[in-house]
């Protein structure tokens, strides 16, 4: 019997994608690679590598409105995972948007998004086995630096953008939700997006987000305002935090002294309404204040795609110089301490 996609026993099912305590699985009556028994009502389910009682909790690194996450350990191999855990119902009309985000997180293929190896769901929880990016997000590093140079901007950009690319043009995904704390590094140096689709419908589906999936600071004009949104939506987020990167502050703060930015309907108004923020000719670059104009503007229409903006000059004029971003992360505080 089924009920609401899930089954009596605890498995969420949809077309050939289980989900249970035992964790995701592909079904096929055809394909080989799948498995499958002889009958064609007796298929036999793919074989995963471990379960959720083989990892160990070292303790939580995040909180947020689509759940806690974890750093875990595997008990035998003794590999590090962030384990996104989300208490949830999964609701009839967004059920299949969560199936085909599940499936498109378990096959990326792609260095610039965070890799998700597993996913589980048992009494009502959603859990997702990611790679672990053991300097933390974005914010963790503007938190200690406060601000970030050029060189290490543009690197940061490059990276973020090809992980776009992929995620609009290969698997025709919005993120919906870039910020400083969705873009996770490590001390390589390596820029990855993490949380696109499944936590943003995971969270809307529990009311926690009503309309707006995404943190609404980061949020487009044309999203705020109830009007269609595509792709370029992320465009003016991801210029929003690289500007806030290099300024120390949000761009709708007015200046570093101003303790409380602006109330929620302030934020809004201010966004839909007026000229958006730029970056200051006096202190920064031609090149990086075409790049930050090129994303920061009110009509998407106006604004580059991330194809675009890979050949930016902004991008260009750091590519051969052989910034090294793992210099940089490398010598700050990790976000966790833990012991081995």
């Amino acid at each position: 019997m089924m009920l609401n996609g899930r089954t009596a026993s605890g498995t969420f099912h949809d077309g050939d994608l289980l989900l249970n305590h035992k964790g995701l699985r592909l079904i096929s009556e055809k394909k080989e690679s799948l498995a499958y028994a002889s009958g064609p009502s007796e298929l036999k389910e793919i074989d995963l590598q471990f379960s959720l009682e083989d990892l160990e909790t070292i303790k939580v690194i995040g909180k947020g409105s689509g759940g806690v996450v974890q750093l875990v350990r595997h008990k035998w191999v003794g590999t590090l995972f962030a384990l996104k855990v989300i208490q949830m119902n999964i609701q009839e009309d967004i059920r299949k948007q969560i199936v085909q985000e599940l499936k498109i997180n378990q096959a990326s293929q792609c260095s610039h998004v965070v890799i998700c190896y597993h996913s589980f769901y048992h009494n009502g929880v959603i859990s997702l086995v990611l790679e672990y990016m053991d300097r933390g997000s974005l914010a963790d590093v503007i938190r200690q630096v406060k601000t970030i140079l050029e060189p290490y901007l543009a690197v940061v950009c490059k990276q973020v953008l090809m992980g776009l690319v992929y995620l609009h043009h290969e698997r025709h995904v919005i993120h919906r939700d870039i910020k400083p704390s969705n873009l996770l590094v490590n001390h390589k140096g390596e820029v990855k997006i993490t949380d696109f689709g499944v936590s943003a419908m995971l969270a809307n589906s529990m009311g926690q987000r009503d309309t707006f999936v995404g943190t609404y600071n980061y949020m487009s004009p044309e999203r705020i305002s109830g009007s269609t949104y595509d792709s370029k939506s992320d465009i003016w987020s991801l210029g929003l935090v690289i500007l806030e990167c290099a300024i120390g502050r949000f761009p709708y703060i007015h200046s570093e002294e101003q303790q409380n930015g602006p109330s929620f309907y302030e934020l809004l108004d201010a966004i839909v309404r007026s000229p958006p923020p730029s970056a200051p000719s006096d202190q920064f670059s031609p090149e990086f204040c075409s790049f930050i104009s090129a994303c920061i503007q009110k009509d998407p229409r106006d604004r580059s795609s991330a194809l675009d903006l890979l050949n930016h000059p902004f991008i260009k004029k750091f590519e051969d110089k052989d910034i090294d971003l793992g210099i940089l992360v490398g010598c700050l505080e990790p976000p966790v301490n833990f012991t081995r």
